[in-house]
C-alpha cells in the first residue's frame, strides 16, 4: 500500500510577455494546483476572445457541425493567421446565411403569390356582376383553415361557405341580402380578413398561373442549391472551424485566469502546489518556455507557515494506473484522506470488484458489463462521454461477474447453457454436477450455502482488519500515538476484534469452550478501552488526566465499550448481505428461466421477450442495487475505520472545453 504523493509549494514570478505561454503550459499539463482562490470560468464580459468564441459557436450550430468535448493535444493559443482565418470564415458564413435567407424569403413570396392566384383560378365572371345581384351578398377573403368547418356549422342555412384553392385559406361566403349582417358577424368571429378585389376582375389567366408555377419551381431549386452550398461549406471547413473554436476558447480561458492573478504592471505571481516528482520537470519546462525569464522558488510543506500553523492542509494526490485510478472518485466522494497517510484506493479497487462479482454472478450479464467497459474506454458511446473514465471499472466488474457466473452456471439467467462446463469441471475431482457452486436453496446444497455465507464473513473480517491496520499506521505517522493505541479503531480496538473472532471460530469450529484466559484477555482490552480518554491524555501530556471528573470518565468509558462491541458485531454481520444478494440474484434468475419455460422455452417468441426484458431488469435495476450495496460496505465498514478526519483534494488547474 502506498502513501499520498509528496507535494511541494511553488512560487512563480513571470513577466507579462510570458504569462500567456506559462498559463497555457500549466493548464494543458494539469499537474499544478493554483493556491489563489480564483474564478477560471472565463465568463468575464471584458474578455476579448469571448465574442469570437460565441461567433464561432454560432457558425458551428448554423452549419450543423457536431461539437467536441475536450481540447486536443494540438490546441494552442491563436496566431494572427488564426485570427484572419476565423474572420474570413465568419464573413463567408454571413454571406451564405444572407443568401439562404434571401432565397427562402423569395420562395415564400412566390409561393404566396401562386396560392393567391390559384384561389381565383376558376373565377371566370366579372366580380362586378356579383355586386349587381339584388338577392345575393358575397364576401371574398382569408381565414385559418382549421376554423372552416366551425364557420360552416355556425352559418348553417343562413349562407354558403365555399373554399377556394387547394389549401382552403381563402373562401367565398354568400348569403341573402337580408342575412348579410348575420354572415358578417360570424365571419368576424372566426378571424375572416376580406380581400379587395377589382370590380372588373375575371380570374387569373392560365398563362399567368403557369408563369407563377415556374417561378415557384425555380425558387425551390434556388433554396435547394443554397442548402447544398451550406452543406458543402460545412464539409470543407469542418476541421478548421473546430480547430479555431478550440484555439480561441483556450485563449479566452487564459485571459480569464490572467486577469485574476496577482500582478504589477510588468510581473505576475502564481503560487501553487505540485507533486514533488513533477517539480523538476516543471522548472525545466517553464525555464525553456520563457527562455530563462522566470523566477521559481520551491518550498517543502513543513516550510509553509500556514501549514505549520494548521490553517492550511496540503493537497492530497495519488499516482495510479488506469484501473486503480478509475476508483479514485469513490474515495474523494467520501472525503479526501490526510496528506501523508496510507492510500486505500488499491484496496477499494480489489474488494469492490470481488464483492460485485460475488453478488452479481452471471456470465452473460458480466459480458455485457465487459462490453460496455470496452466501449467507454474506446470512447465509442458519445452520450456517456462523462463516464468514459469509469470504463476500467465496468471491465473489472464484467470479468468478476463472468467468473462468478461460470461458478454458479448462470448465463443470461439460463442455468442449462453452462451445464456442460459445470459437468466437466466438477467431474475432475468428484461426481459431475450442473454447477460448480449451487446457489439455489435445496436440501442438498444447504451446507454449501452456509459455507458460502461463512466465506462472505471471512471477506468482511479481512476488510475490517485492513481498515484497522490503515488507521493504526496513519495515526502513528501523524504523530498521534494515543489515538493509534487507545481508540476503538486503534490497537486496543483491533486486538479486541481479532481476539473475539479467534475465540468464536475456536468455539464453533474446534469446539473449544470459553476459558478463563479469554476473560482475562478480553477484560484487559475492554479495561483499556474503558479508560481510553484518560490514558490518551496521560500519553499526550495533557493535564488534568480526568478532564471532566471521574463520573464523566466512567460514563464515557461505558459508552466507548458498548460502541466497540456493537460496532464490531454490526461491521461483521453486514457482510452477510453479500451472500444474501448473491442468493437473491440466483432466485431472480431462476424465476426468469422458469417463466420462459412456461411460455414455450427460452427460444420461443414469448421466452425471448421474457428473457430479454428480465435480463434487462436485472442488469439495470439489480446492477444498480448491488453497486449501492458494495459502496455502502466500503463506506460504512471500511472507510469508517480510518476516515476520522478529512484532508484536501488536489484539484489541478486545467483548461476544460466542456465541464463534465
Amino acid at each position: 500500500m502506498l502513501r499520498t504523493s509528496k507535494m511541494k509549494l511553488v512560487e512563480l514570478m513571470i513577466l507579462k510577455q510570458d504569462i500567456d505561454r506559462v498559463l497555457e503550459y500549466l493548464g494543458k499539463n494539469a499537474n499544478f494546483q493554483i493556491q489563489n482562490e480564483t474564478d477560471f470560468s472565463g465568463a468575464d464580459h471584458n474578455n476579448s476572445y469571448s465574442e469570437m468564441v460565441a461567433n464561432l459557436q454560432g457558425v458551428r450550430t448554423y452549419l450543423g457541425i457536431p461539437d467536441v468535448f475536450e481540447y486536443t493535444p494540438e490546441t494552442t493559443l491563436p496566431t494572427e493567421d488564426d485570427d484572419r482565418s476565423a474572420r474570413q470564415i465568419l464573413a463567408d458564413v454571413e454571406d451564405l446565411r444572407a443568401r439562404e435567407m434571401e432565397a427562402l424569403d423569395h420562395k415564400k413570396r412566390v409561393t404566396n403569390a401562386y396560392d393567391e392566384a390559384m384561389a381565383f383560378a376558376n373565377l371566370k365572371v366579372a366580380y362586378s356582376e356579383f355586386e349587381h345581384l339584388t338577392f345575393l351578398s358575397m364576401r371574398f377573403g382569408k381565414i385559418d383553415p382549421q376554423y372552416l368547418d366551425e364557420l360552416k356549422f355556425a352559418v348553417g342555412d343562413r349562407g354558403v361557405i365555399i373554399p377556394l384553392g387547394e389549401d382552403h385559406t381563402r373562401i367565398l361566403a354568400a348569403s341573402s341580402k337580408k342575412g348579410r349582417f348575420a354572415l358578417d358577424t360570424e365571419l368576424k368571429r372566426y378571424g375572416f380578413i376580406p380581400l379587395d378585389i377589382p370590380t372588373d376582375f375575371k380570374g387569373i389567366p392560365d398563362d399567368v398561373i403557369e408563369g407563377l408555377k415556374a417561378q415557384v419551381a425555380e425558387s425551390n431549386d434556388e433554396a435547394v442549391r443554397v442548402i447544398e452550398d451550406r452543406t458543402r461549406f460545412a464539409s470543407i471547413h469542418r476541421a478548421e472551424i473546430i480547430r479555431l473554436l478550440l484555439t480561441f476558447s483556450l485563449a479566452a480561458g487564459v485571459q480569464a485566469v490572467r486577469e485574476s492573478l496577482e500582478s504589477t504592471q510588468l510581473v505576475y505571481r502564481i503560487l501553487g502546489w505540485i507533486a514533488a516528482d513533477d517539480s523538476t520537470t516543471l522548472m525545466q519546462d517553464l525555464d525553456n518556455c520563457t527562455e530563462g525569464r522566470i523566477a521559481i522558488r520551491v518550498y517543502e510543506p513543513e516550510e509553509v507557515p500556514s501549514v505549520q500553523a494548521g490553517r492550511e492542509k496540503v493537497p492530497v494526490r495519488y499516482r495510479h494506473g488506469k484501473f486503480v485510478k478509475s476508483f479514485e472518485r469513490m474515495i474523494f466522494s467520501y472525503g479526501a484522506p490526510l496528506y501523508g497517510t496510507i492510500d486505500p484506493t488499491p484496496v477499494v479497487a480489489f474488494f469492490f470488484t470481488l464483492l460485485f462479482g460475488i453478488m452479481f454472478g452471471d456470465a452473460g450479464q458480466g459480458l455485457v458489463f465487459l462490453l460496455v467497459g470496452f466501449l467507454l474506454i474506446k470512447k465509442l458511446i458519445p452520450p456517456l462521454y462523462q463516464w468514459n473514465h469509469f470504463g476500467p471499472i465496468f471491465v473489472a466488474i464484467g470479468i468478476s461477474s463472468t467468473i462468478m457466473g461460470l461458478l454458479t452456471g448462470e448465463f443470461f439467467a439460463n442455468s442449462t447453457l453452462l451445464a456442460p462446463f459445470g459437468h466437466w469441471v466438477t467431474g475432475l475431482w468428484g461426481e459431475p454436477r450442473h454447477a460448480i457452486l449451487e446457489m439455489m436453496p435445496s436440501k442438498d446444497s444447504l451446507d454449501k450455502l452456509i459455507y458460502f455465507f461463512g466465506f462472505t464473513l471471512c471477506i468482511g473480517f479481512v476488510i475490517n482488519s485492513i481498515g484497522l491496520i490503515i488507521n493504526i499506521i496513519n495515526q502513528f505517522s501523524l504523530g498521534r500515538p494515543a489515538k493509534a493505541i487507545f481508540s476503538k479503531t486503534g490497537l486496543l480496538g483491533a486486538f479486541f476484534f481479532w481476539y473475539s473472532v479467534f475465540m468464536i471460530v475456536r468455539i464453533l469450529v474446534f469446539s473449544i469452550p470459553f476459558v478463563w484466559i479469554d476473560a482475562v484477555v478480553l477484560g484487559t482490552i475492554l479495561l483499556g478501552l474503558f479508560f481510553a480518554e484518560p490514558f490518551s491524555r496521560l500519553v499526550e501530556g495533557h493535564r488534568p488526566i480526568l478532564e471532566n471528573g471521574l463520573f464523566s470518565a466512567m460514563i464515557e468509558g461505558v459508552v466507548e465499550v458498548l460502541e466497540v462491541v456493537s460496532t464490531n458485531i454490526s461491521n461483521s454481520v453486514s457482510f452477510l448481505r453479500v451472500g444474501a444478494f448473491a442468493l437473491s440474484h440466483a432466485v431472480l434468475s431462476f424465476i426468469i428461466f422458469t417463466m420462459s419455460d412456461l411460455v414455450g422455452g427460452s427460444l420461443s417468441a414469448g421466452g425471448l421477450i421474457i428473457g430479454i426484458f428480465g435480463n434487462l431488469v436485472i442488469i439495470v435495476l439489480e446492477g444498480l442495487i448491488v453497486t449501492i450495496q458494495v459502496i455502502r460496505l466500503q463506506y460504512y465498514e471500511f472507510f469508517s475505520k480510518f476516515f476520522t478526519e478529512t484532508g484536501r483534494e488536489f484539484t489541478p488547474f486545467r483548461f476544460t472545453y466542456k465541464e463534465k
